[in-house]
């Protein structure tokens, strides 16, 4: 969700630059944008779309969600040079350590959970909430936990998603590479 937000604000943001300042909003070329569709679609099929993410075991969607990290790294790593992508780079990598330290999943607190739903589920250490990325840890068993899923956004805006330290560079990336496209300069063939 938090994603999605920065996409829709630097978006929104780059085009009014580019407005303001009288040139197009013009959008980098990206190298290997095929690493993001091979690391998205997957990510989606396991974690995003219920009929398909009850199907697949634990297991394959956990290592769905490591190596989606991976490439998206390489993606990154390809296109480092542009605005943000170093952002980008170090929210990826910080979600990926976190993952990769507590066994393939993005831990959360049960505190966190409590605040995210109103079920009467009663959760159990150790469970995956719902069919997300999410596994439920202590903060006090969890490696890094200041890494874990663990800010809320306020109540007042009605989305109770929780995210991770690692997400805030990552939308912060986003929003930084959307932004600067609308002050990117137009290139006059002589």
């Amino acid at each position: 969700m938090i994603l999605l937000l920065a996409v829709a604000i630097g978006l929104t943001a780059g085009m009014l630059r580019a407005r303001f300042g009288r040139r197009p909003y013009r959008a980098y070329e990206l190298e290997a944008i095929g690493l993001v569709v091979l690391a998205v679609v997957p990510q989606l099929l396991a974690f995003h779309i219920s009929s398909t993410a009850a199907r697949i075991p634990d297991g394959v969607a956990s290592a769905i969600l490591v190596s989606s990290q991976f490439l998206l790294l390489g993606f990154v790593w390809l296109n480092r040079q542009k605005p943000g992508f170093w952002l980008l780079g170090l929210g990826l990598a910080l979600n990926l350590i976190v993952i990769l330290l507590n066994g393939g999943w993005m831990p959360i607190a049960p505190e966190t959970v409590k605040q995210i739903t109103s079920s009467g589920r009663h959760w159990q250490l150790g469970d995956r909430f719902g069919l997300s990325k999410d596994v439920l840890m202590s903060p006090d068993a969890t490696r890094l936990w200041w890494l874990s899923d663990r800010f809320l956004f306020p109540e007042s805006l009605g989305w109770r998603v929780a995210f991770s330290l690692g997400d805030v560079f990552l939308a912060t990336g986003v929003f930084w590479l959307l932004w600067s496209q609308g002050g990117a300069r137009v290139e006059i063939d002589d």
